[in-house]
């Protein structure tokens, strides 16, 4: 409940500060005779403290009903607003002019009248029959209740001046929704939309003599950007329009179901369409047109301001133009700031605030950041900013003030009474080279090679790495693939593994270990290199082998002594001597050397 309360509060409190206003309009001022026609007393405001309305007599008119009573009440952006309406229905006695007198109402103790409403009272009918189509209302109809007004709010201005068009909604029947059929198109203007409430605020507005609900439903500030007669097309809206279904027979149910308690309607689309607008741009005046003038149209203020003015070389300022005023803010623009030598100033940073009203106005800030090179006392002038002004039919120029700054020396600066010294030119010309198109050459200051040779090692020493590991591993994979390949490549070293075991028994005191060794080493050679599994292999099936790769005989016969030889010495170690060891060490050596000689070379060819 309470929080009720405060919204109850909040919505009283904001409709309070609503104006009233209390007026008198009629359907049509003007009426033929006997033709019917409405008048209403609205008041705008608080309607629920209204009380005590009185009548005008209404003389010279019969009263065929009224006063009917209606309120409305609204809420756009938050404000709440309300009305309340007293209708008459009246018919004319006589042709003539007459006057409707003023009505009356109390609102919270005070008293609100009317203006007296002159209605013109003409022979025959001013209302054309309706045309009836099938029972559907026309399209002439339509456009006689609802239509489009452009207007704006001088056809005459000069070329950047602006001028405000509004686009006004008339009707007298009910739209459902309003949509955008087709926006106008402003050639030879710069626009600045002025914004609307999204909500439409329907008002009542007397128009050549007839009562609409209007609304405001699109306003424009346009600039013109040339001279001569320019034009603004129509703007077009698509309208759904609900109205009341005619009858269209003389069936019973008709005349039942087209009394007004049942309200039969039926949605119609319409597109209204605006007049078009011509506007005539004059020229600016071509006499006195000052040299600063940019094309800057209204009424402005032009101001500067300058952060310090005492600092050290290569310290930056900041200069800041100040333009405030109304007019083609987004068209204006400062003449260019030139500063004697000696300064080295950055692009400007521009700012523009836009307030949108019915008048466009703003702000436009302009900073320039300005940084002395040299010491000394400088100088900047001064800018001068012109404009035409529409409402005085002249030029006016503005000056900013003219700067005088005190340079201390810096760090890196070079110390100089004024301006630049021959030292300046000579560092500037260090600092920034300019770019040589033509073709050039270069050579080494000590007479080498300007690339070293180590630069090109650097290059292509990681080629050959690279080529070298790829062959490295693209073998691997090839052995890997083949394992009898494999052992074939791998059985000399692992022979000369076992060699080197034997040669560490080679001590007269290990004879069986030793040729043990020796025998052991011959068969994994031969089993590897002759691809002979280990479960197959005899010496026989080795020595035919042996044969096949077209071993000599000689060899084969060293083969087979060296194996008789481990053998014997199984069976009679103690006959066996240090001197006899390195014999066989030496002759298995040399035999599997010229095995292995002979199969390569073999493989080679």
């Amino acid at each position: 409940m309470k929080f009720l309360s405060k919204i109850l509060l909040l919505v009283l409190l904001v409709s309070v500060s609503f104006a009233q206003k209390f007026e008198a309009t009629a359907d049509r001022t003007t009426v033929g005779q006997n033709e019917r026609f409405q008048v209403f007393f609205t008041f705008e405001g608080q309607s629920s403290n209204v009380s005590g309305f009185k009548p005008p007599s209404f003389e010279g008119f019969r009263v065929l009903s009224g006063p009917n009573q209606s309120t409305n009440m609204q809420i756009i952006n938050g404000q709440v607003s309300s009305s309340i309406t007293f209708s008459f229905i009246l018919t004319p006695s006589n042709i003539g002019e007459f006057t409707i007198g003023k009505a009356s109402v109390n609102y919270s103790g005070t008293k609100y009248e009317t203006n007296p409403l002159a209605i013109k009272v003409v022979q025959g009918a001013t209302t054309a029959q309706p045309q009836q189509s099938g029972g559907e209302i026309s399209q002439e109809e339509l456009q006689k209740n609802v239509f489009i007004i452009a207007s704006a709010d001088k056809r005459n201005v000069y070329q950047g001046e602006q001028v405000t068009v509004t686009y006004k909604l008339y009707t007298k029947l009910t739209i459902a929704s309003i949509q955008i059929a087709k926006l106008p198109t402003y050639n030879g203007f710069w626009q600045e939309e002025i914004p609307t409430d999204n909500t439409i605020n329907w008002e009542i507005e007397m128009y050549n003599g007839e009562r609409f609900r209007t609304a405001t439903i699109k306003r424009v500030a346009l600039f013109p950007t040339k001279a001569g007669e320019l034009t603004v097309t129509p703007f077009e809206l698509n309208l759904p329009i609900v109205v009341k279904k005619r009858r269209t027979s003389n069936d019973f149910f008709d005349d039942f179901f087209n009394d007004s308690f049942f309200g039969r309607t039926e949605t119609v689309d319409y597109t209204a369409k605006s007049n078009t607008l011509k506007i005539n741009a004059e020229p600016l005046p071509q006499n006195n047109v000052p040299e600063s003038f940019n094309g800057a149209v209204g009424d402005f203020n032009f101001t500067s301001q300058l952060d310090r003015t005492s600092l050290k070389a290569n310290e930056s300022l900041t200069l800041r133009f100040t333009i405030t005023g109304s007019g083609n803010m987004q068209l204006l623009d400062l003449p260019k700031l030139t500063l004697p030598a000696g300064f080295e100033v950055y692009e400007p940073k521009s700012n523009l605030n836009i307030n949108r009203g019915s008048k466009i106005s703003g702000t436009k800030i302009i900073e320039y950041v300005i940084v002395p090179r040299v010491q000394g006392q400088k100088t900047i002038p001064a800018v001068e900013f012109s404009y035409f002004n529409p409402a005085k039919k002249q030029y006016v120029t503005t000056t900013s003030p003219v700067y005088v700054i005190e340079v201390e020396k810096g760090d890196g600066t070079i110390a100089s009474g004024s301006g630049f010294s021959k030292e300046d030119i000579k560092l500037l010309n260090e600092d920034i080279r300019y770019i040589k198109t033509s073709s050039t050459k270069f050579y080494s200051m000590n007479g080498d090679s300007i690339i070293p040779i180590w630069f090109w090692l650097g290059l292509i020493l990681p080629a050959f790495t690279l080529g070298g590991l790829l062959i490295y591993q693209s073998r691997n994979e090839k052995l890997s693939r083949n394992t009898q390949l494999l052992k074939s490549r791998k059985a000399e070293k692992l022979a000369k593994q076992r060699l080197k075991t034997a040669q560490k028994l080679m001590t007269g005191n290990e004879s069986l270990a030793f040729y043990s060794e020796i025998s052991l080493a011959m068969n994994g050679y031969l089993e590897d290199k002759l691809s002979i599994q280990k479960s197959e292999f005899s010496l026989g099936k080795a020595l035919d082998k042996l044969s096949e790769k077209n071993i000599s005989d000689d060899l084969k016969e060293k083969v087979k002594q060296i194996y008789e030889k481990c053998e014997f010495a199984r069976f009679a170690p103690s006959s066996q001597n240090i001197s006899a060891e390195k014999n066989l060490y030496d002759e298995t050596i040399e035999t599997i050397i010229k095995i292995e000689s002979h199969l390569n070379s073999r493989r080679s060819k």
